[in-house]
This record gives C-alpha cells, structure tokens and sequence, in this order.
C-alpha cells in the first residue's frame, strides 16, 4: 500500500508531518509514504528512508490562496502533486492538513468523484463521552444541500462507520432542531422521508445537545450547519479546558489539587482530542482523500495514515460505488 502526503501543508510542517510518517512506517507493515514537498527542509527531519521516499515541489499553496485558483495555477505546489499521485494510481491514498478548500478542489478536479456521487462531503470523527466517537457529515465541502445529497452523504457514512470504524450496524441521525418526525425546514423534512427508505439504519431525527451523548454513529447534516456544530464543540471544548487550568492555578491549594489530578486531566483531554480519531474523510471521491487538522502534530499525522489505510484495506470507495449504484437502479425501478 502506499501513502501519499502533503509535507507543506498545515501548521507544523514540514516537521511533524514527517514525524507522523516515520511512525507510521514503524507501526504499520507493507506500508509506503511518498512525501511531497520541499526536499530540503523535508530531509531535516527525516531520519529513516525505509519505505519512505521524497517528491520535491516548488510551490506551497497556503490558507491565504483561493483554492480553485490555486489548484490551477500552482501545478508543482506539493498539494497538487500529491494528489496526481492517486489520480496516475502511483499511491492508493492521500493526505493533507493545508488548505481545506484546495484540497476538496484538487480532490473534484484531480482525483475525481465516484459515479454517482453528487457532491462528496467533509466527515470527521468527533468526541463521545463514552469514548466511541460518532462521524459527521457533512461539516463544511459544501455551504448548500440538496435532500439527495444528504442521502449520499448517509449512505457513505453508514459504509465508513461499520467497514472502517468495525461498527455493526450503525445508526445514523439526520440533526435538526427536534426529535419529532415532521420536525425542521424543507431540505431536512425531505431528507427525512429519503433516509426512511435508504438501505441504512435510520433512526431518525438527532438535536446538537445530544451529540457528545452518542445519540447516534454517523449524524448527518448540510454543510452549513454542520460546520456550526464542528466550531461549536472545538471551541466549547478548548474554552472548558481553559476554565479549569485557571481553577487550577488560581492558588496554591488548587495546585496541589492540580498536581493529584494530573493524570486524570490527561485522560479527560484525550477523550476529547481529534487527532485520536484521525482526520476528516473527503468522502465521495474515486479514492480515499484525508484532510487532517490544520494544527495536527505527529500523533494526528500517524493517526491519518492509520485512517487511509483503513480505507485502502476495507475497499470503502468501492463499497460506496457499488451501493450508491444498487441504490439507484433500485429507485428508477
């Protein structure tokens, strides 16, 4: 199998991307990387070459560059490279924590969509209390939504759930502002009525305040609100942590408190730490495309790697492809 990466893109590059890499090529058996980016400051941090080889680029597109344009112009820039790697099928996957908006358009223009699939949707794993996660999609590919395309996006997600993340027959909400059936605006009270009849495990209507409780396995939603919700639980998480390390410093006695607690801190944070779940999916293109956090350090980098092999292993896009066709001929008959 082998890997394609961005080694420019995200905040810590190219160093922990590299990192991220290395440890996965330690982890993982039968495993390949092809880092993409700048030669040089790449091979400063790389101190082992087994099975890991370098494609020099020239150009970086950043988060200030449109992403269209940006994805045309930079022909050599070490996202693009990265993904004609997948498209020339040199690499069964890739993976990028740069520009999020160029990678969904390298995705469309280079990599291609699966047949079928009207609009491939960005899907992350996020949080539960009980440590299981729950994947959301979509949380910002696409601002507007069509009820048919949250079909797809319930479809695909039902398939990475249970190949990928080993649960057996997953549920999947459809979030809205109520659990009633009737409830919400035009696009979800249609969505509704499609995702009754999809071959999934439909369990209905799903509100925000429920989702941290694993009210469901795969939650379903427009882009827009999705991208709400996404922000919402990050910045309500990073604030919570904020609030009780100032608790904890605020004098000597809930230092020492601190000092006790340490451990358990620790857990209580990775419980809530993204880059445990990997990075998100850009679910609905002719090969596996993972977008891994802007600021994600090696761990989350090895995470993503673990993410795409998965992918790669389980024939996800294939499973897409092929159920998202039986669903169609089973509704033009």
């Amino acid at each position: 199998m082998k890997i394609a990466i961005d080694a420019m893109g995200g905040d810590h590059a190219p160093k922990e991307i590299v990192l991220g890499a290395m440890e996965a090529i330690k982890q993982i058996d039968n495993l390949h990387i092809s880092l993409v980016g700048n030669k040089e400051m790449i091979e400063e941090y790389l101190t082992n070459t087994e099975r890991i080889d370098i494609i020099h680029a020239d150009e970086v597109i950043t988060g200030d560059d449109e992403p269209v344009r940006a994805v045309r112009r930079k022909k050599n820039s070490s996202l693009v490279l990265m993904a004609e790697e997948v498209k020339e099928k040199r690499a069964d996957a890739c993976i990028s924590a740069g520009n999020t908006g160029a990678l969904m358009s390298a995705g469309l223009f280079i990599v291609g969509r699966i047949p079928g699939i009207d609009r491939p949707a960005l899907s992350p794993t996020l949080p539960t209390l009980d440590g299981k996660g729950f994947l959301m999609l979509d949380v910002g590919a696409n601002v507007d939504a069509k009820p048919t395309h949250l079909l797809q996006y319930a479809i695909m997600g039902s398939i990475y759930a249970e190949q990928v993340r080993s649960i057996s027959n997953p549920r999947v909400g459809l979030l809205n502002i109520g659990t009633e059936d009737g409830k919400g605006n035009d696009l979800t009270k249609k969505a509704f009525d499609l995702l009754k009849k999809a071959p999934i495990n439909f369990v209905g209507n799903v509100e925000a305040r429920d989702l941290l409780d694993g009210v469901a396995d795969v939650v379903i939603t427009d882009g827009f609100s999705g991208n709400i919700a996404l922000k919402t639980i990050e910045g309500t998480a990073s604030a919570l942590f904020s609030m009780i390390k100032e608790t904890f410093m605020s004098s000597m006695k809930t230092k020492l408190a601190a000092g006790l607690l340490k451990g358990d801190l620790k857990g209580l944070k990775d419980k809530l730490d993204y880059s445990e779940y990997g990075g998100a999916g850009l679910f609905g293109l002719a090969a596996p495309v993972i977008k891994a956090h802007g600021s994600s350090n090696h761990r989350a980098i090895y995470n993503a790697i673990k993410q795409a092999c998965y992918m790669v292993d389980y024939n996800v896009t294939e499973t897409i492809k092929a159920t998202i066709a039986e669903n169609q001929t089973t509704e033009e008959e």
